[in-house]
């Protein structure tokens, strides 16, 4: 590395020091007073209407440093939080079990632990590439004469170690700001990244919290494997009572008819004609049944063209005006591929059914190993992920391939429904 950029490099890692400093003396002060005074009211029944709100700022804040973590020092710092489960209860009863949930999560306090720390040596820590860049401005005013009216006025001025009486130790502080402003130069990335990593101490998980959020996915994915094969059982039913109700009825009505053709054929051959009309009619209607079964267990364009394409051809379908935004460099495997189509038609169909919206826009795109769908309308809004819904059954069709489902749908629109499968593209 020249010495230009490590120049450049130490120049932005002060300013990001001076913009964390400040950030985390004023932020942190703030957020844990208040957490700090919202807890206390607890007894009081008004904390629990504060609390949630407060920590869940608190958590905003460092997801905030997380961001800015690998951003700037390439510090990745996961995420501990217990997920809330989904149908929580709204109103007062809903804000109480909300409350509850966060206290007994043991990331609350280490975050409350952080703000602490964060405060005073996180503060510290970003505060020295700055001042070890700008000391060395000071040590030259003293040197270039200041240092005479500071000294007549109050027996002179201390730079670091050296008591600046006369012009001679005046230039020794010049001296000695230009190393400091070395030393900054050398150091003032590993400071920052220091900050980062006393960070990452807390905010972390524990070992013993890694292994909670182990057994709790272990949970997860063992629950979704067994919604999978109850929907595969049903899903099977379904296709047979399918093919029993409507194509194979159909078929065996084509076989009496051409029965009853071939008997009047020579006898009655207007009626003859009339029945093989009857047959090629019920022929056509046992193929379309059929083609509409096949595409609803895997739909052709699918298999051939790739989730993209499908999502495309679904859109086309729908009553109102939708945009596709496909963004695939690869193909996922078909399994993720129909769980990820089949999400997508039924977040589709419930926003064409419940919301009310006249636009819809999709996004299909694929980055850090995630498949991300985001389906977007501008209806009236107030979608619940709760039991019972539709968008229940598309976050259990999602948690068979560990995928996550987020909703906002605030009372007004618009809606955002967007899922994400960890995955590879080929």
């Amino acid at each position: 590395m020249d010495a230009m950029t490590r120049l450049k490099d130490a120049v932005i890692a002060g300013a990001r020091g001076l913009y964390l400093a400040i950030v985390s003396m004023v932020g942190s002060n703030v957020l844990f007073v208040f957490s700090v005074v919202s807890i206390a009211f607890l007894p009081l029944g008004i904390g629990f209407l504060t609390t949630p709100v407060i920590l869940l700022g608190v958590r905003k804040y460092a997801d905030a440093h997380r961001v800015r973590a690998a951003e700037w020092s390439g510090v990745r710092i996961p995420v501990p939080y217990r997920p809330f489960p989904v149908g929580k209860r709204s109103g007062l009863a809903g804000q109480v079990e909300r409350c509850s949930l966060m206290l007994k999560d043991p990331a609350t306090w280490r975050d409350l632990q952080w703000l602490l720390v964060n405060m005073s040596a996180g503060a510290v820590l970003a505060l020295l590439p700055p001042v070890l860049l700008l000391y060395m401005v000071y040590g030259w005013v003293l040197a270039l004469g200041v240092w005479e009216p500071i000294h007549e006025a109050g027996g002179g001025e201390w730079f670091a170690f050296i008591h600046v009486t006369s012009q001679s130790t005046a230039n020794q502080a010049a001296v000695l700001g230009m190393v400091i402003f070395l030393l900054g130069v050398a150091v003032n990335t590993s400071l920052i990244r220091a900050h980062f990593l006393l960070a990452r101490t807390f905010l972390a998980p524990t070992a013993a919290m890694r292994e909670r959020q182990l057994a709790d996915r272990v949970d997860r994915l063992t629950e979704t494997r067994h919604d999978a094969v109850d929907n595969s059982a049903a899903e099977l039913r379904r296709i047979e009572r399918d093919l029993h109700d409507g194509a194979q009825a159909r078929l065996v009505a084509m076989g009496m008819d051409l029965g009853t053709i071939e008997a009047l054929v020579e006898s009655d051959p207007a009626k003859a004609k009339q029945l093989l009309a009857e047959a090629r009619r019920n022929s056509g209607e046992a193929l379309g049944e059929l083609r509409d079964l096949v595409r609803g267990i895997h739909p052709p364009v699918l298999a051939e063209r790739g989730l993209g394409d499908a999502v495309k051809a679904l859109a086309l379908r729908l009553p109102v005006a939708t945009e596709v935004d496909v963004e695939l460099p690869g193909r996922a495997g078909a399994p993720v591929e129909s769980a990820a189509y089949f999400a997508v038609s039924e977040a589709l169909t419930n926003a064409i059914k419940h919301s009310g919206a006249d636009r819809v826009w999709v996004d299909v795109h694929h980055a850090d190993g995630m498949l991300r769908v985001s389906v977007t309308d501008n209806g009236r809004g107030g979608a619940n992920l709760g039991a019972g819904s539709g968008l229940s059954g598309i976050e259990r069709r999602l948690g068979t391939f560990d995928g996550v489902l987020a909703v906002s749908s605030p009372a007004g629109g618009p809606t955002m429904v967007t899922m994400e499968i960890p995955c590879a593209l080929s």
